[in-house]
C-alpha cells in the first residue's frame, strides 16, 4: 500500500482546532510561519505523516530524529484556540500533492477541526528591499471564510493561480463544504522571505488565533538576509565571488 497515512502518538481532543498547512511555498513562507508558530507557542510534536513516497531521511535536531512530515498541536494555553500544524521541509512531487491533501482534509474531518489555514506566498517581481509594505490577500473556500476575510479587511484574492497543497485543499474545502483559507502575501521567489511570512503570522493572528503574537524577531530575520543579499549583488558586481555566509538561520 502506498497511500499517505497519519499516524498520532496520543489521542487528542481537537474538536473547533485551526489547522495549519505547513508544506514549502514561494519564499518559503508556508514553512517560515509553521516553524516559528510551532516554536513561539511551543507546540508539542503529536504525530507524523507517512508514506512509502516521502524522502528516506531523518531529519536530526538537537540529536533527535525528525520524521519528514509532523505534525505538532497545542497553543490553548496562550487564551487561544487549539493549533495543530502539519509541518515539512520537503517539497512533495506534483503526484503526491493530491494525496496528501486528501489526506491532511479526511483528518481534519474526522478530528471536528473548525478550520484550515494555508499560509502561500505571491511571486513579487522586486528588488529585495525595495518595498517595506508587503501586501496580504486571503481566498476562501466557502461563503462563511469570504465573510470572514472581508469583515477583517483583508483583500480578496481575485484572480490568479495557488499550486500545491493549498491549493488542492481550497478546491477540496469548496467541494465539500470544508472551511479553508488562503493567506497569501507578496514574497521574494528566490529566497526565504521572512518580511513576508511576518505578514502572514499578523494577519493570521488578527482574524483567527487573536493570541498577540510577536513577529519582531521575523523581521529582524528579514533584515539580516536582506543585507545579505545585497552584500552578495554588490560583490558579484565587483567581480568577486561572494564569500559563504557563517550565520545560519532557522527559517531557510
Amino acid at each position: 500500500m502506498d497511500g499517505v497515512r497519519i499516524h498520532l502518538f496520543k489521542e487528542l481532543d481537537l474538536r473547533d482546532s485551526v489547522l495549519i498547512d505547513g508544506f514549502p511555498s514561494v519564499g518559503l513562507v508556508s514553512s517560515i510561519v509553521a516553524n516559528y508558530l510551532v516554536e513561539i507557542l511551543d507546540l508539542e510534536q503529536v504525530g507524523v505523516v507517512d508514506s512509502p513516497r516521502f524522502p528516506t531521511v531523518a531529519l536530526v535536531k538537537g540529536g533527535v530524529p525528525l520524521h519528514p512530515v509532523r505534525i505538532y498541536a497545542g497553543g490553548q494555553e496562550n487564551g487561544g484556540r487549539t493549533v495543530v500544524i502539519f509541518i515539512s521541509e520537503f517539497q512533495p512531487a506534483a503526484t503526491m500533492i493530491k494525496d496528501i491533501a486528501d489526506a491532511v482534509l479526511d483528518w481534519a474531518e474526522a478530528k471536528e477541526c473548525s478550520l484550515l489555514v494555508c499560509p502561500e506566498g505571491l511571486i513579487l517581481d522586486r528588488e529585495s528591499g525595495a518595498q517595506e509594505h508587503v501586501m496580504v490577500y486571503g481566498v476562501g473556500s466557502t461563503a462563511a471564510t469570504t465573510a470572514m476575510l472581508k469583515n477583517s479587511e483583508i483583500p480578496i484574492f481575485e484572480e490568479g493561480v495557488i499550486t500545491g497543497v493549498a491549493g488542492v485543499l481550497l478546491n477540496e474545502g469548496r467541494k465539500r463544504g470544508f472551511d479553508v483559507i488562503s493567506v497569501l502575501s507578496e514574497a521574494h521567489p528566490d529566497f526565504p522571505d521572512a518580511r513576508a511570512a511576518a505578514r502572514v503570522i499578523e494577519t493570521v493572528d488578527k482574524v483567527l488565533l487573536k493570541m498577540g503574537l510577536d513577529t519582531k524577531p521575523l523581521y529582524e530575520e528579514a533584515g539580516r538576509i536582506e543585507q545579505q543579499l545585497k552584500s552578495f549583488n554588490r560583490r558579484a558586481l565587483d567581480g568577486q565571488r561572494p564569500e559563504e555566509s557563517r550565520s545560519t538561520s532557522m527559517y531557510g
